[in-house]
Protein backbone atom coordinates (compact mmCIF):
# COMPACT_ATOMS: atom_id res chain seq x y z
CA UNK A 1 0.00 0.00 0.00
CA UNK A 2 1.08 3.26 -0.74
CA UNK A 3 1.15 5.45 2.85
CA UNK A 4 1.05 9.21 2.59
CA UNK A 5 1.98 9.48 6.43
CA UNK A 6 4.09 8.11 8.93
CA UNK A 7 3.66 8.99 12.20
CA UNK A 8 6.70 7.98 14.67
CA UNK A 9 7.32 7.41 17.82
CA UNK A 10 10.10 9.35 19.24
CA UNK A 11 11.51 7.77 22.74
CA UNK A 12 13.78 4.40 21.92
CA UNK A 13 12.11 4.38 18.43
CA UNK A 14 13.88 7.49 16.81
CA UNK A 15 17.04 6.59 18.77
CA UNK A 16 18.02 3.27 20.37
CA UNK A 17 16.48 1.83 23.15
CA UNK A 18 19.77 1.71 24.93
CA UNK A 19 20.04 5.22 25.96
CA UNK A 20 21.15 6.68 29.05
CA UNK A 21 18.35 8.75 28.70
CA UNK A 22 15.88 6.27 28.85
CA UNK A 23 17.22 4.82 32.41
CA UNK A 24 16.92 8.24 33.76
CA UNK A 25 13.33 8.27 32.91
CA UNK A 26 12.47 5.74 34.13
CA UNK A 27 14.21 5.94 37.34
CA UNK A 28 12.65 9.57 37.66
CA UNK A 29 9.04 7.66 36.82
CA UNK A 30 9.91 5.41 39.43
CA UNK A 31 10.80 7.86 42.50
CA UNK A 32 7.51 9.84 41.75
CA UNK A 33 5.79 5.98 42.19
CA UNK A 34 7.94 5.71 45.31
CA UNK A 35 6.66 9.23 46.53
CA UNK A 36 3.41 8.50 46.26
CA UNK A 37 2.92 5.20 47.51
CA UNK A 38 5.46 5.95 50.47
CA UNK A 39 7.32 2.76 49.78
CA UNK A 40 10.72 2.03 48.90
CA UNK A 41 12.06 2.56 45.30
CA UNK A 42 12.37 -1.66 45.09
CA UNK A 43 8.75 -1.42 46.40
CA UNK A 44 7.52 0.84 43.62
CA UNK A 45 9.22 -0.97 40.66
CA UNK A 46 7.43 -4.05 41.47
CA UNK A 47 4.16 -2.26 42.22
CA UNK A 48 4.46 -0.75 38.78
CA UNK A 49 5.10 -4.11 36.53
CA UNK A 50 2.19 -5.53 38.25
CA UNK A 51 -0.43 -2.33 37.59
CA UNK A 52 0.95 -1.08 34.70
CA UNK A 53 -0.61 -3.66 32.19
CA UNK A 54 -4.27 -2.09 32.95
CA UNK A 55 -2.82 1.28 31.56
CA UNK A 56 -1.86 3.28 28.96
CA UNK A 57 1.17 5.26 31.00
CA UNK A 58 2.33 5.15 34.73
CA UNK A 59 0.33 8.90 34.69
CA UNK A 60 -2.11 7.39 34.32
CA UNK A 61 -2.38 4.55 36.74
CA UNK A 62 -0.93 7.23 39.23
CA UNK A 63 -4.07 9.56 38.69
CA UNK A 64 -6.45 6.41 38.76
CA UNK A 65 -4.82 6.26 42.13
CA UNK A 66 -5.52 9.95 43.30
CA UNK A 67 -2.67 11.85 42.43
CA UNK A 68 -3.52 15.13 41.12
CA UNK A 69 -0.07 17.07 40.40
CA UNK A 70 0.09 15.98 36.61
CA UNK A 71 2.35 18.84 35.81
CA UNK A 72 4.60 18.59 38.96
CA UNK A 73 4.73 14.28 37.91
CA UNK A 74 5.81 15.79 34.40
CA UNK A 75 8.33 17.92 35.76
CA UNK A 76 10.50 15.63 37.62
CA UNK A 77 9.88 12.88 34.71
CA UNK A 78 11.56 14.96 32.44
CA UNK A 79 14.03 17.84 33.93
CA UNK A 80 15.59 20.14 31.68
CA UNK A 81 18.85 18.65 31.70
CA UNK A 82 17.44 15.13 30.58
CA UNK A 83 18.77 14.75 27.07
CA UNK A 84 22.87 16.07 27.99
CA UNK A 85 22.78 11.40 27.90
CA UNK A 86 21.51 11.44 24.59
CA UNK A 87 24.24 10.24 22.15
CA UNK A 88 23.67 12.08 18.87
CA UNK A 89 22.25 9.80 16.12
CA UNK A 90 24.41 9.50 12.88
CA UNK A 91 22.88 9.34 9.87
CA UNK A 92 19.50 9.81 11.41
CA UNK A 93 18.70 13.44 9.44
CA UNK A 94 19.99 11.89 6.39
CA UNK A 95 17.91 8.73 6.26
CA UNK A 96 14.46 10.36 7.48
CA UNK A 97 15.16 13.07 4.37
CA UNK A 98 15.18 10.51 1.87
CA UNK A 99 11.71 9.49 3.12
CA UNK A 100 9.14 11.42 1.06
CA UNK A 101 6.67 11.10 3.02
CA UNK A 102 5.09 14.09 5.45
CA UNK A 103 6.42 13.08 8.50
CA UNK A 104 4.84 13.81 12.44
CA UNK A 105 5.32 12.56 16.18
CA UNK A 106 2.97 11.14 18.31
CA UNK A 107 4.32 10.76 21.74
CA UNK A 108 3.61 9.91 25.51
CA UNK A 109 5.78 12.35 26.95
CA UNK A 110 5.08 16.35 27.17
CA UNK A 111 5.77 18.79 24.38
CA UNK A 112 8.86 19.81 26.27
CA UNK A 113 10.67 16.55 26.31
CA UNK A 114 9.82 16.38 22.24
CA UNK A 115 11.05 19.81 21.83
CA UNK A 116 14.56 18.93 23.60
CA UNK A 117 14.67 15.31 21.99
CA UNK A 118 14.38 16.86 18.41
CA UNK A 119 16.96 19.41 18.89
CA UNK A 120 19.12 17.42 20.71
CA UNK A 121 18.74 15.10 17.45
CA UNK A 122 19.25 17.86 14.92
CA UNK A 123 15.54 16.94 13.32
CA UNK A 124 13.13 19.24 14.75
CA UNK A 125 12.29 21.03 11.77
CA UNK A 126 11.32 17.41 9.16
CA UNK A 127 8.30 16.72 11.16
CA UNK A 128 5.14 18.32 10.29
CA UNK A 129 3.07 18.00 14.30
CA UNK A 130 3.72 16.65 17.39
CA UNK A 131 1.18 15.36 19.75
CA UNK A 132 2.18 15.33 22.78
CA UNK A 133 0.44 13.59 26.52
CA UNK A 134 -1.37 17.24 26.67
CA UNK A 135 -2.97 17.07 23.01
CA UNK A 136 -4.67 13.64 24.62
CA UNK A 137 -5.84 15.27 27.33
CA UNK A 138 -2.93 12.86 30.05
CA UNK A 139 -4.54 9.73 28.43
CA UNK A 140 -1.76 8.67 25.47
CA UNK A 141 -1.01 5.89 23.21
CA UNK A 142 -2.73 3.59 23.08
CA UNK A 143 -6.07 5.76 23.53
CA UNK A 144 -8.04 6.42 20.19
CA UNK A 145 -7.87 9.94 21.13
CA UNK A 146 -4.01 10.12 21.37
CA UNK A 147 -3.91 8.68 17.58
CA UNK A 148 -6.66 10.66 16.12
CA UNK A 149 -5.47 14.08 17.51
CA UNK A 150 -1.92 13.26 16.04
CA UNK A 151 -3.76 11.91 12.56
CA UNK A 152 -6.04 15.85 12.48
CA UNK A 153 -2.92 17.87 13.10
CA UNK A 154 -1.30 15.91 10.18
CA UNK A 155 -4.47 16.12 8.28
CA UNK A 156 -4.18 12.29 7.51
CA UNK A 157 -6.04 8.91 7.90
CA UNK A 158 -5.40 5.24 9.94
CA UNK A 159 -5.81 4.41 6.12
CA UNK A 160 -3.03 6.53 4.85
CA UNK A 161 -0.76 6.57 7.92
CA UNK A 162 2.20 3.97 9.12
CA UNK A 163 2.78 3.78 12.82
CA UNK A 164 5.88 3.01 14.40
CA UNK A 165 6.03 2.44 17.71
CA UNK A 166 8.89 0.35 19.72
CA UNK A 167 5.84 -0.48 22.61
CA UNK A 168 3.69 -3.79 22.15
CA UNK A 169 0.76 -2.28 23.62
CA UNK A 170 0.81 0.97 21.67
CA UNK A 171 1.42 -0.58 18.34
CA UNK A 172 -1.41 -3.08 19.23
CA UNK A 173 -3.45 0.09 19.91
CA UNK A 174 -3.24 1.50 16.54
CA UNK A 175 -4.16 -2.23 15.23
CA UNK A 176 -7.12 -2.21 17.16
CA UNK A 177 -8.10 1.11 14.91
CA UNK A 178 -7.45 -1.01 11.93
CA UNK A 179 -4.20 0.52 10.78
CA UNK A 180 -0.65 -0.61 10.11
CA UNK A 181 1.90 -0.25 12.49
CA UNK A 182 5.97 -1.44 12.40
CA UNK A 183 6.74 -2.38 15.99
CA UNK A 184 10.59 -1.37 16.09
CA UNK A 185 13.14 -3.72 18.31
CA UNK A 186 12.96 -6.50 20.56
CA UNK A 187 9.72 -7.71 22.25
CA UNK A 188 9.18 -4.33 24.49
CA UNK A 189 6.77 -4.36 27.14
CA UNK A 190 3.37 -6.68 27.97
CA UNK A 191 0.25 -6.44 26.02
CA UNK A 192 -2.22 -4.54 28.00
CA UNK A 193 -5.03 -6.65 30.16
CA UNK A 194 -8.66 -7.22 28.68
CA UNK A 195 -9.92 -4.46 31.20
CA UNK A 196 -7.91 -1.94 30.33
CA UNK A 197 -9.58 1.19 28.92
CA UNK A 198 -7.48 2.36 26.09
CA UNK A 199 -7.98 -0.85 24.13
CA UNK A 200 -12.27 -0.92 25.20
CA UNK A 201 -12.39 2.69 23.64
CA UNK A 202 -10.12 1.30 20.47
CA UNK A 203 -12.61 -1.69 19.99
CA UNK A 204 -15.58 0.49 20.10
CA UNK A 205 -14.28 3.20 17.84
CA UNK A 206 -13.86 0.40 15.58
CA UNK A 207 -17.67 -0.78 14.87
CA UNK A 208 -16.49 -2.33 11.72
CA UNK A 209 -13.78 -4.15 12.88
CA UNK A 210 -11.19 -3.09 9.97
CA UNK A 211 -8.45 -5.25 10.29
CA UNK A 212 -4.72 -3.87 10.80
CA UNK A 213 -2.19 -5.56 11.59
CA UNK A 214 1.44 -4.77 12.92
CA UNK A 215 4.92 -5.81 11.21
CA UNK A 216 8.39 -6.55 13.24
CA UNK A 217 11.47 -4.70 12.31
CA UNK A 218 14.85 -4.19 13.75
CA UNK A 219 14.92 -0.23 13.26
CA UNK A 220 13.44 2.90 11.46
CA UNK A 221 16.30 2.03 9.14
CA UNK A 222 14.51 -0.98 7.41
CA UNK A 223 11.26 0.80 6.81
CA UNK A 224 11.83 1.29 3.16
CA UNK A 225 11.31 -1.97 2.02
CA UNK A 226 7.49 -1.86 3.28
CA UNK A 227 6.81 1.90 1.96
Amino acid sequence: MGYKHLLFDMDNTLYPASSAMNDGITRRMLECVADFFHCTFEQADALRRERIVHFSTTLEWLRSEGMNDVEGFLAHVHPANETDELLPQPGLRDFLTSLPHPKSILTNAPHEHADRVLAKLGIADLFVAVTDIRDANFNGKPYPDAYISALRKAGSTVEDTLFLDDMRKYTDGWEALGGTAVLIGEENGRPLAPDAKAMKSAREINSLEKKGRTIRLGSIYEIKKIL
